[in-house]
């Protein structure tokens, strides 16, 4: 009886899932026969739960309207899973959740069975305090924004951009995305007709919000990929093309395709397209590959190295000799 139980709650998890099961899908995840999942429907459906049922190619299962399910129901991986989130608090990227974490993970533990409540005592650790991250966003911005982009309404907020610069928005907000520890808002922008990203730890919500809209097409590629084309132009102010005087074999490993691209040049060597954030930070980067080169573009970048490549000599004679 406690096997059957346990296998009718993980069978309603199921059908919770997703809107349509088949037969043998069912049999396969229960570990059971198709025969023993029509007489665990039926017994669902005793027990209230309306179970719809097609028959024939592509028939199946699946939950009918108005059924009334419990309020948590989860399996023993699902529990743990949602447990250890709690526990671990506010991850660094959201702030003024931690005592309600607390309060949703007292209340779970009292509805967990032993066995699950041993498994996750066993995972405690101890945490070091420390300040919320630098880009962490307050938990009501988190669910303001992210309740105007599921309502399609359009948003006015206060923005404050890297340089301290303020000014107001009025914008059609669609996705939320997370890079890091940072959040973002992807919207098009009313005043500039243009799509932008905006950091949410910078922006300040204004109420009310305005009309609904019609949403359009987001970018190509769609809201991740469009934040983090945003992230690498601001990270990468600087360009550079170097020739290196080895094989594109030798140095593949040592170019990650986020920040430089190599190029097969017919001698044998090869050129690198790199970006960075300055001259200097390129310039170190280079020296780092432990094989000869030469700059090609831009021209500061052959004087900065020549300034890394003389702080190098003198810190070999200095403590080369001492």
């Amino acid at each position: 009886m406690r096997e059957t139980s346990a296998r009718l709650l993980r069978l309603l998890s199921l059908l919770q899932t997703r809107k349509d099961w088949s037969g043998a899908e069912l049999a396969d995840r229960l570990g059971i026969t198709p025969r023993t999942v029509r007489r665990d429907v039926e017994k669902l459906r005793d027990l209230g739960y309306p179970v719809d049922a097609t028959v024939g190619v592509g028939g199946g299962y699946q939950l009918g309207a108005g059924a009334e399910m419990p309020p948590l129901l989860l399996d023993d991986e699902e529990v743990l899973a949602v447990a250890l989130g709690l526990q671990s608090g506010a991850t660094g990227s959201v702030v003024g959740i931690g005592e309600a974490s607390i309060r949703a993970l007292t209340k779970l533990r009292q509805v967990m069975p032993s066995r699950l409540r041993h498994r996750l005592e066993a995972l405690q650790v101890d945490v070091v305090h420390r300040e919320p991250a630098k880009g962490a966003v307050d938990a009501q911005v988190l669910s303001a924004v992210a309740s105007v982009c599921h309502n399609h309404e359009r948003l006015r907020f206060d923005y404050r951009t890297h340089d301290g610069t303020e000014s107001r928005r009025e914008v059609e907000p669609y996705r939320l995305v997370r890079s890091g520890l940072r959040w973002y808002l992807v919207a098009w922008d009313l005043t500039r007709a243009d799509w932008r990203s905006f950091r949410l730890d910078r922006l300040t919500p204004k109420i009310p919000t305005g009309p609904r809209f019609v949403p359009r097409e987001l970018p190509p590629g769609g809201a991740a990929e469009f934040v983090a084309r945003g992230i690498n132009r601001a990270v990468t102010r600087i360009r550079a093309r170097v020739l290196l005087h080895a094989s594109i074999d030798e140095m593949a490993a040592l170019v990650h395709e986020d920040w430089g691209t190599l190029e097969e040049m017919p001698d044998g060597r090869c050129a690198v397209a790199l970006g960075g954030d300055s001259v200097p930070s390129i310039a170190n980067w280079l020296s780092a590959f432990g094989v000869d080169f030469t700059v090609l573009d831009p021209p500061e970048l052959r004087e900065e190295c020549r300034r890394v490549g003389e702080r190098h000599r003198l810190f070999a004679d200095r403590y080369g000799n001492a």
